[in-house]
């Protein structure tokens, strides 16, 4: 099974690769092969086609190449900072540009900020629903302190922040397994 872990911030100091990649090797066993999806590196304009993604009438190569990297996996981990009560303008624009290569595939939301990110995590459910995906019960909420970064806003120790939540990245690997069975 292969699952992507979208990246859901561009920003220049976003921590979302360290969370990312620490998810990918936890996630990573003989069953489930997890990839980090980095939509820095996905040359994706903001809604340009000239058709509703529904129809799945693409005409720009940009939408073309991600409607081939989202169709290569099985399911998804969105993962997401929190920005002022929501998510970042450049996961919803990923989300938005495509359709049907988003039903019936499984995904868990994680996101991150002071309190976890819970309203970002409010504001994906309702999108990843209203594309037909299949949200999983496990839905880790990271919360991350100024004490857990450093000057230039990264974190310092990686492993600390998260191994509290491995046993839940632990059962989402099993969800995802029991969702591709079903």
């Amino acid at each position: 099974m292969n699952i992507g872990i979208i990246l859901g911030s561009t920003r220049p100091s976003r921590i979302s690769p360290s969370i990312g990649s620490w998810i990918a090797q936890t996630l990573n066993d003989g069953n489930v092969s997890a990839r980090t999806i980095d939509l820095l590196d996905v040359d994706l304009p903001f809604l340009n086609e000239e058709t509703m993604p529904s129809l799945h009438h693409y005409t720009r190569d940009s939408t073309k190449q991600w409607s081939d990297i989202v169709s290569g996996y099985d399911g998804f981990v969105l993962l997401s900072p929190q920005y002022n009560w929501g998510y970042p303008a450049v996961l919803k624009n990923a989300l938005d540009t495509l359709y049907t290569e988003w039903r019936g595939k499984p995904v868990s939301l994680v996101t991150y900020g002071g309190h976890g990110g819970f309203q970002a995590a409010l504001g994906l459910g309702l999108v990843v629903r209203g594309l037909h995906m299949r949200p999983l019960p496990t839905n880790p909420q990271i919360s991350i302190s100024e004490h857990d970064t450093d000057e230039q806003g990264q974190l310092m120790d990686v492993d600390a922040l998260l191994s509290p939540y491995l046993p839940s990245f632990q059962s989402m690997g099993a969800e995802f397994l029991s969702a591709m069975n079903v």
